[in-house]
């Protein structure tokens, strides 16, 4: 059976796609990047990332000598959760969205025409 990169998660106020990579378990994953959708067209993109995983890649970083040997780690729409797994990273979407409501600019966010052609159909 041919592994599927996209999973689709639906909840009450919108949808996420994350995007595994071929060795991602959904149910350990700890690094991962998504694109969460809500009703009318307003979506954001999101890398979530554990502790650990953070560790793992500065440690990396710091033989590769990126980001001045490991030093730091940038970016742009991280959101840390502490434990893997895409339930547990589903369930801090949803508090996060239910903290900053739906029009928040929390991570990056982003106009998809696609999503709203769609709603009609």
């Amino acid at each position: 059976m041919a592994h599927n990169p996209l999973v689709v998660v639906e909840t009450a106020d919108f949808s996420v796609t994350y995007i595994l990579a071929l060795e991602d378990d959904a149910d350990t994953v700890e690094d991962i990047d998504a694109i969460i959708r809500a009703p009318g067209g307003k979506s954001w993109t999101v890398s979530l990332m554990t502790p650990r995983k953070i560790v793992e890649v500065m440690d990396r970083r710091s033989t590769t000598g990126e980001n001045a040997g490991g030093l730091y780690v940038h970016i742009p729409d991280l959101m840390v959760v502490r434990e893997g797994g895409l339930d547990a990273m589903t369930r801090a979407l949803v508090d996060l969205f239910g903290e900053y409501g739906m029009e928040t600019d929390v991570l990056p966010s982003f106009y998809d025409e696609e999503a709203v052609e769609g709603e009609d159909d």
